[in-house]
């Protein structure tokens, strides 16, 4: 079952309306650049009503590791995500989270790269991107070259009207949305919450019904 993670969560009510249409994990920005941004203890006030089985997910940039895991204790966070230009050692000084390593896809990238980090996962996404969702994609022939490395969540530009043929052609282990089911930066949408994951879901050949 591909993995559904809705990023940029801010409010409680996106939040609910992400579980409600059968996301698999919730992402929180602590990159304080970022339109989505929010502060540790709002993304705890939130995490703590989330079921165990959800995935917590916190979005950082070339952060200390410190202060890394003094925000995932403090947010009660499960995963950490890295997007920024973090070394392979880096992952090894973040304790106990799942770690996913983020790459920005351009003609530059070079898949074997990810073969020198022990993550748990490899997200893709756009380059020129910037953390927390923009809307852009990229060619997914370079997520297709990447599955050799480990598990890969396509990100960039997904929407409810590509992300069926997005997972008919590179099957990825998961998926990772925030702008395409959204109304405005930081609210999404319930209704195309709803309608790309019942599109994931029906394109690996499931019913929708999450």
């Amino acid at each position: 079952m591909i993995w559904v993670k809705i990023c940029g969560i801010t409010n409680a009510e996106d939040a609910a309306a992400a579980l409600e249409a059968g996301a698999d994990a919730l992402g929180f920005n602590f990159w304080r650049p970022g339109r989505r941004y929010l502060a540790p203890g709002a993304a705890a006030a939130i995490i703590e009503t989330l079921p165990p089985q959800i995935a917590k997910v916190g979005v950082f940039v070339d952060e200390e590791p410190a202060e890394v895991l003094a925000i995932a204790r403090q947010a009660g966070l499960t995963a950490v995500q890295l997007h920024g230009s973090e070394p392979p050692e880096y992952l090894d000084r973040l304790g106990p989270y799942q770690k996913l390593k983020a790459f920005r896809v351009d003609d530059r990238f070079c898949a074997e790269t990810l073969g020198r980090y022990r993550a748990d996962a490899f997200l893709l996404d756009a380059a020129g991107s910037t953390p927390g969702g923009t809307g852009a994609r990229f060619d997914w022939r370079a997520a297709i070259a990447a599955k050799r490395f480990g598990r890969i969540i396509l990100a960039g530009g997904l929407t409810a009207e590509n992300a069926g043929e997005a997972v008919r052609q590179v099957a990825p282990w998961g998926v990772d949305v925030a702008s395409g089911v959204e109304r405005e930066p930081g609210r999404k949408d319930p209704r195309l919450l709803r309608e790309f994951i019942r599109a994931v879901r029906e394109a690996e050949g499931r019913d929708g019904s999450g």
